[in-house]
This record gives structure tokens, C-alpha cells and sequence, in this order.
């Protein structure tokens, strides 16, 4: 049996420098999360794949799932809408 979950998209600014820690707060995530700058997708788990984005741009992170911790992290790494 299959059931959908509802992604939660936000839009980041990231630091080549923060992309440890972001990759470290990713992995303890139980679901996928994807990142992106247009359509180019990484898998957010992966350092060399987030250090291929182009970090002059706002990227989105789509996540497949929740996690308050990594919600909150992400919050504040979230451009004004």
C-alpha cells in the first residue's frame, strides 16, 4: 500500500561554506529531499551534488516529507517571500 505525501518546497540562499552542515541536516532526514537552481535537481544528501548548484542563485529545496527539526533549519535559511 502506497500514500502520497505532500511536498514542501522553500527558497534558500546557501553558502558554499554552509553546505556541510546543510547535507548533515538533510541525511537525518527519513524521506528525500531534492535541491535545485532551474532544472537541475540534486539529491540534498549528496555533498558533491550540492556543491555542483550554482550558489549565486536561490535554489529550491523540495522536501518529500516532515521533519520539525529540519523545517526549522530550512526556515532559516529561507529567502522573503
Amino acid at each position: 500500500m502506497s500514500h502520497s505525501v505532500d511536498c514542501v518546497q522553500y527558497r534558500i540562499r546557501l553558502l558554499p561554506e554552509e553546505v556541510n552542515r546543510f547535507v548533515m541536516a538533510a541525511s537525518r532526514c527519513d524521506f528525500d529531499v531534492d535541491i535545485a537552481y532551474n532544472r537541475f535537481v540534486v539529491d540534498a544528501k549528496s555533498i558533491v551534488g550540492v556543491f555542483g548548484l550554482d550558489f549565486r542563485y536561490p535554489l529550491t529545496v523540495v522536501c518529500h516529507g516532515f521533519d520539525s527539526r529540519f523545517d526549522s533549519y530550512l526556515k532559516g535559511l529561507a529567502l522573503a517571500v
